[in-house]
């Protein structure tokens, strides 16, 4: 056996309870403290796989575990609540970019279905009603055929608490149904684009696409964007049932869970963001061209943010 495998069977055990440790949303006190031991062995296994110069896999997997232990350990010295917000609106973008390949795939799953169905509707309206029914049609046609759309001062708050409750049904149905191996986030990704696309081709083919657009082009960026983690996040929830490493099942949920945590507070941070600006902004009076304006600054917001935004999480 090589001086590599000895190390690694030694220290394997303490590491993979430290992996369990930091996988638990809420620790006891007695848990606190065996974390606090096992990152302080984390440490000097780092520094003695450097000084034995064993191979550079052994290295980042034992920074990448300090690192997350130092983090859990004293991101909490300022508060947890300090430390649920520097998660959701710092960690969160990093996260996302470090699971790409789910958000790419999620992406993949609901802009696909979204321009197919809005496609369909232009091309021919009669589409439209094999997609969704015509009275559900004829009740957006209604809605949508003021280019207006005011409402009254009072009603702006009960309307984001509306725009709250359904924002959060649809990413929860888009990750909860994740735990069917992913099948269950694929298909409410692809629900819903189909269905939000038809709808958007449905207007602009009898005329009233561009009051739609006016009022949802301060929110579409933050609401897809957060329909679109939320799915993400469910689908690496789906694999990690699914590619389970010699795991349990529930070792493996608990190795992601950080990461699927960071994914959900993300996808909440952009709902929030959304139902606040659809319900104060996007019924607004303001001149069509300000509120496109507006939307495109949005688009600039949400990827800059996540693009930028937590530095690099690998």
């Amino acid at each position: 056996m090589s001086e590599r495998d000895r190390f690694v069977e030694k220290g394997r055990p303490r590491w993979e309870r430290l992996e369990d440790l930091l996988g638990q949303v809420f620790l006891t006190a007695k848990d606190w403290s065996e974390l606090a031991s096992l990152y302080r062995g984390a440490c000097a296994d780092l520094s003695r796989a450097r000084s034995l110069s064993l191979s550079d896999d052994v290295h980042r997997y034992l920074d990448q575990l300090a690192g997350r232990a130092h983090n859990r350990l004293y991101s909490t010295r300022s508060g947890s609540g300090w430390s649920i917000l520097r998660m959701a609106f710092v960690e969160a973008p990093a996260e996302i970019r470090a699971q790409w390949r789910f958000f790419l795939l999620a992406s993949l799953l609901f802009y696909g279905p979204f321009f197919a169905g809005a496609g369909a509707a232009l091309w021919d309206v009669d589409l439209a009603y094999q997609i969704l029914p015509e009275s559900q049609l004829a009740q957006m046609e209604a809605m949508y055929d003021d280019p207006d759309m005011v409402r009254g001062a009072g009603e702006d708050a009960s309307m984001a608490g509306f725009y709250i409750w359904n924002n959060v049904g649809i990413a929860l149905r888009c990750f909860a149904t994740g735990v069917l191996g992913g099948l269950g986030s694929m298909f409410f990704l692809v629900y819903n684009g189909l269905m939000i696309g038809t709808v958007f081709g449905y207007l602009f083919s009898v005329g009233n696409g561009w009051n739609l657009l006016a009022f949802t082009a301060g929110h579409s960026a933050w609401e897809l964007t957060g329909i679109v983690v939320s799915g993400a996040a469910g689908l690496k929830l789906g694999f990690a049932l699914i590619v389970t490493h010699g795991r349990t099942r529930a070792g493996s949920l608990r190795r992601v869970a950080p990461s699927l945590a960071r994914l959900v507070l993300g996808a909440a941070v952009l709902l929030f963001v959304a139902a606040a600006i659809e319900g104060f902004w996007s019924a607004s009076g303001l001149w069509p061209s300000i509120k496109f304006a507006f939307g495109v600054v949005q688009i600039g917001i949400v990827g800059l943010w996540i693009a930028l935004v937590g530095g690099r999480r690998t």
